[in-house]
């Protein structure tokens, strides 16, 4: 009989499981190896697309778990290696430029950018800046205008069924489906145990309310998050290290908090 999956992680990446100065996850590592020796699972859950986290699964050895890319816009299946196809972000770019132009002009998307514009905005190299430009259902970008214009911006997007979400650098839009929507079905197929969630933005909350405990790491680069209904119960926490340092240290002692039978090598 197959043992069951004794903790299942869902974690953001940028601000996250990945340094926002540094791009590097190097301080997670002990706590990636040892949810590997208990059989735990990691999803990736980001605003990333399949191409990037193609490449960042396979360099944690993560390959084994589905991820959640494009802000829960779409899934990318275990062990899967193929771009999706492009259809629902071709299909969003069309109604994004048919708003107006004093509204359309005040968000510059990834699609608004050759690969060296992708790259100045988010610090990646050429390479990775062109995976990130490689989209298949949302389109990250900056926003230029006053909180009214915005606004008016997001209330003319709901028109063509397109919503926003705001991650840890850029405002994402897409055709619906949150990281929490993904998440749920996820849960449904491999039933853990237990479910843990990590994530800095606000679109992360619903994710780490969804989770039996959420962690929110510390991101001095960004407001702090709102307090949450769950932190004053203890099952959403805080960190005050950053980044992979407080990821590191926050699953290290959630998997100690566990039941022997939990967080024990099987």
């Amino acid at each position: 009989m197959q043992q069951p999956l004794p903790l299942l992680v869902f974690s953001d990446l940028d601000g996250t499981l990945i340094s926002h100065d540094t791009y590097r996850w190097d301080a997670a590592r002990p706590a990636l190896a040892h949810l590997r020796g208990i059989g735990a699972g990691v999803v990736l859950a980001s605003s990333k697309t399949a191409p990037e986290i193609i490449g960042l699964r396979a360099q944690m050895g993560l390959e084994d778990w589905p991820a959640i890319v494009e802000n829960g816009a779409g899934v990318l299946d275990a062990q899967a290696t193929d771009t999706p196809a492009d259809t629902a972000y071709l299909r969003l770019r069309s109604a994004l430029n048919q708003l107006p132009e004093e509204l359309r002009g005040l968000f510059t998307g990834f699609g608004d950018l050759d690969v060296a514009g992708v790259a100045k905005i988010t610090g990646l190299p050429p390479a990775d800046a062109q995976d990130a430009k490689t989209r298949a259902f949302s389109e990250p970008g900056l926003w230029h205008g006053t909180d009214a214009q915005r606004t008016a911006f997001l209330e003319a997007l709901e028109q063509h069924g397109i919503t926003a979400r705001e991650g840890g650098r850029f405002l994402t839009l897409s055709f619906g489906r949150t990281k929490a929507d993904r998440m749920a079905q996820i849960i449904a197929t491999y039933r853990p145990q237990v479910t843990l969630a990590l994530g800095d933005a606000p679109n992360d909350i619903e994710m780490l309310q969804t989770a039996d405990h959420g962690v929110i790491i510390a991101n001095p680069h960004r407001t702090p998050l709102p307090p949450l209904d769950a932190e004053a119960a203890g099952r959403i926490t805080r960190t005050t290290l950053p980044g992979p340092q407080g990821w590191n240290r926050a699953v290290l002692d959630f998997v100690d908090s566990l039941p022997p039978e939990q967080g024990r090598h099987p």
